[in-house]
């Protein structure tokens, strides 16, 4: 790597390294190929290009309009959409802008609750979901983990809120996005689904079409969908949109209108044209039959991971997984999230510390940790391999304040990984 920075560059190659060598069980990580990484890092970084294709308030955007309709096209063709926006940054500037889009401040909002699941742009008290508008919430079960949606249908119908938010941050278990559309039009109601998590299962068909069935949805571009890190906003076809107008009647292009000023000027400048190419990239290879058997190993990886838990005797919230990702209660290993998230760091086995249903620690301590199989199946691991995954976590959490036992584990973590060589060479 030639540079004039070695202070920066020297603690890039630190990162490689670190990811290398690492098991990365993050739910909402992954690793991109080596196109979507040349084009996050290309000199369409130098463009400003304020506006949409076709109408932007810079010259020269010939090509990057060029490289925007591309992206959206592919992403529309992905998810069998009407409406695709490139353009957020983030999964959380994409909801931001649906929200500048349907509502007002003070209306009122229905989402997951945070502490269950959820996210933060879906009411928190500390976000803006949270400071702009009247907030209600919906959680799980405390005897099972899963959603009631008729407990969802009861609160709607006693709060009213204007817009309701299916999906989640930490829930295992598959969304019935049908039944949450029946819920949001039984009180006249906008549904946004937030399908940041499992897009890419969505896409392909794996889990249930959160698009044919809500209003609008969002998602960021890295997790199961592996590109760059950003966000996009969809739209599906042929159902009424909030205004209670038929989409496919020419009624697209006000709604559209809408959510694309939400973005730009609403909440956005110039759009990222280097992330939008890599999401581009990201939505090509998302097309192809291999990323279709990536996304099937992947939900086979977790489940095969929740098994091995379970046998170990870990409280999985809801038991098991239908997706990518499990959150598990350690509080009967009697290690707390931010205990286990830092032994197994120590073992080069990154997870995040993650609140659990009905937990009695704070959002800075937490009782649990949420761990993913997206990044891990990447690098080609399979069902086989998530047993010896496990063993080394339980090893580490069972002996958290072992030095020489998680220096061990270390050890067998690099030696482990470093035979599945990242999917970016």
């Amino acid at each position: 790597m030639s540079n004039n920075d070695n202070e920066i560059f020297d603690l890039i190659q630190e990162e490689q390294e670190r990811q290398i060598t690492g098991l990365e069980l993050i739910a909402s990580e992954n690793y991109v190929s080596n196109d979507v990484l040349a084009a996050a890092g290309s000199i369409l970084t130098n463009k400003y290009a304020e506006g949409y294709p076709g109408k932007r308030y810079y010259g020269g955007c010939e090509i990057v309009d060029e490289i925007e309709t591309i992206a959206i096209e592919r992403a529309k063709e992905l998810f069998n959409a009407e409406y695709v926006n490139v353009q957020p940054h983030s999964g959380s500037q994409a909801n931001t802008a649906v929200f500048h889009a349907c509502l007002k401040p003070g209306e009122k909002i229905l989402g997951f609750d945070l502490s269950h699941g959820g996210h933060l742009t879906h009411g928190s008290p500390v976000n803006f979901s949270g400071k702009l508008y009247k907030t209600s919430f919906y959680g799980v079960e405390k005897e099972t983990g899963l959603l009631n949606y008729d407990e969802i249908q009861k609160i709607a119908e006693k709060e009213r809120p204007k817009l309701i938010i299916a999906g989640a941050s930490a829930y295992s278990r598959e969304i019935d996005y049908k039944r949450f559309r029946e819920i949001a039009d039984s009180i006249g109601a906008i549904l946004l689904a937030d399908i940041a998590h499992p897009a890419g299962l969505i896409a392909k068909g794996i889990l249930q079409d959160a698009v044919a069935h809500a209003h609008i949805c969002t998602s960021t571009t890295h997790k199961t969908l592996r590109g760059p890190r950003g966000g996009i906003i969809i739209m599906g076809k042929d159902f009424e949109n909030p205004f209670g107008e038929k989409l496919k009647n020419g009624n697209l292009k006000k709604m559209s209108s809408l959510l694309n000023s939400g973005v730009f000027p609403g909440n956005q400048g110039g759009p990222l044209e280097h992330i939008i190419a890599a999401k581009a990239v990201a939505f090509k290879e998302a097309l192809s039959d291999d990323f279709l058997h990536y996304m099937v190993q992947v939900k086979k990886n977790a489940k095969a991971m929740a098994e091995e838990f379970v046998k170990r005797d870990y409280d999985i919230i809801s038991g098991g997984t239908d997706n990518h990702m499990m959150l598990i209660d350690l509080r009967n290993k009697n290690i707390t999230g931010k205990q286990a998230e830092e032994a197994l760091g120590k073992a080069h086995i990154t997870v995040n510390k993650n609140m659990v249903p009905f937990d009695n620690q704070s959002p800075f301590i937490t009782s649990g940790i949420r761990i993913g199989t997206a990044a891990i199946t990447t690098r080609g691991l399979k069902e086989k391999d998530m047993a010896e995954i496990v063993r080394l976590i339980d090893v580490v959490l069972t002996n958290s304040n072992d030095i020489s036992s998680i220096s061990n584990c270390k050890q067998q973590v690099s030696s482990f990984i470093t035979e599945y060589p990242l999917f970016n060479g």
